[in-house]
């Protein structure tokens, strides 16, 4: 039974970017086939791929969650928007040296107030008292709300590049990584060679950061996430299969959600709907050929993820190859091709 510490290694801090690198697709790409490894460049990535194959991104966009504030009492909030429930409402996380309790008001930005009214687990229903609209105040008000482990607070160069390049549907609360790596000149190369393009959209949820609290990974709760697959998208696929292409998922919320939209039945079903599923070695992978990702953090799920997609070995040789070979890790930093491996 695999635990929480099949899934750890050393990662030095220097290796986490701060920054993105200075164009999209100058970051490095880490093509792993099986216990085979390649060092490449992103822009190598046209020739990994032929005519026919299918790149599959998440089109989402990151709305500005993080805000500041201060409750009803007078003490200091910071609040994280986890998603946009409607225009009155939305879920989000509190940091507070005291959490308000239900009915307790907080006033954002010292622009608007909220009231709490539920709380379930680390999440809390905030309810907008007065004029506007949930999307509004965030926007207005809202700060970009880069990942825990980048440290320094938004700059200018952060409003365009922790966002993709076609970014279109808001509600995100952090950037599907994986993407960040494409320009228009990239995407109009892939297309010209041949290379079929389709979206989905999967609004990540601060959840995402959230911490494998259980030592048995088998008994972690995923949090729940939206999320739209097109029929153009549907069709896609099947056009891909038919033809003998290769579907490629761009980022781990592209595979999650067209995973989540075959369950049962093997056919990626167009739709809209919740998916909390949680993607482990063992997982029957019935989609996604391949897989373009940056790498994660330790002990989190994206790394069981990727695990149970290229083989935990194969994996663990590959993060050791990044990590001696100085790649660099999350959000801004490089990427990996993978290919799936069916003995896992």
């Amino acid at each position: 039974m695999l635990t929480l510490d099949d899934f750890d290694f050393y990662l030095p801090p220097e290796l986490i970017a701060q920054h993105p690198a200075p164009e999209r697709t100058g970051s490095r790409l880490l093509h792993v086939a099986g216990e085979r490894r390649a060092d490449l460049r992103f822009l190598d990535l046209p020739g990994l791929l032929a005519p026919g194959d299918l790149l599959v991104f998440n089109d989402t966009k990151v709305i500005k969650a993080r805000l500041f504030g201060q409750k009803d009492s007078g003490g200091r909030v910071e609040v994280m928007l986890e998603r946009i429930v409607d225009a009155r409402h939305a879920l989000a996380q509190i940091r507070a040296s005291k959490i308000p309790k239900p009915g307790g008001r907080m006033r954002l930005a010292d622009a608007f107030w909220v009231r709490v009214v539920a709380r379930d687990e680390g999440f809390f229903t905030l309810e907008l008292e007065g004029e506007g609209d949930f999307w509004e105040k965030a926007e207005t008000y809202g700060s970009l709300p880069l990942p825990p482990y980048i440290t320094h607070a938004p700059e200018a160069v952060d409003e365009a590049r922790y966002q993709t390049v076609y970014a279109k549907n808001p509600g995100a609360v952090a950037a599907p990584t994986a993407g960040l790596h494409f320009d228009t000149a990239l995407l109009a190369r892939l297309v010209a060679q041949g290379v079929e393009v389709a979206h989905l959209t999967l609004h990540v949820g601060a959840g995402t950061y959230q911490p494998v609290r259980v030592e048995r990974i088998h008994e972690h709760k995923m949090h729940s996430e939206w999320y739209h697959v097109p029929e153009a998208t549907a069709e896609a696929i099947r056009a891909a299969r038919a033809r003998g292409g290769r579907v490629v998922a761009v980022g781990t919320t592209s595979m999650r959600t067209l995973e989540a939209a075959a369950l049962g039945g093997g056919l990626v079903r167009p739709g809209a709907g919740e998916t909390d599923i949680f993607i482990t070695p063992g997982f029957r992978f019935q989609v996604v050929d391949r897989l373009i990702t940056n790498f994660h953090l330790p002990k989190s799920t994206l790394l069981m993820l990727v695990s149970a997609f290229a083989g935990l070995d194969n994996i663990r040789a590959a993060y050791a190859h990044a990590v001696a070979a100085r790649y660099r890790f999350f959000s801004y930093g490089d990427a990996m091709l993978l290919e799936k491996c069916d003995a896992v």
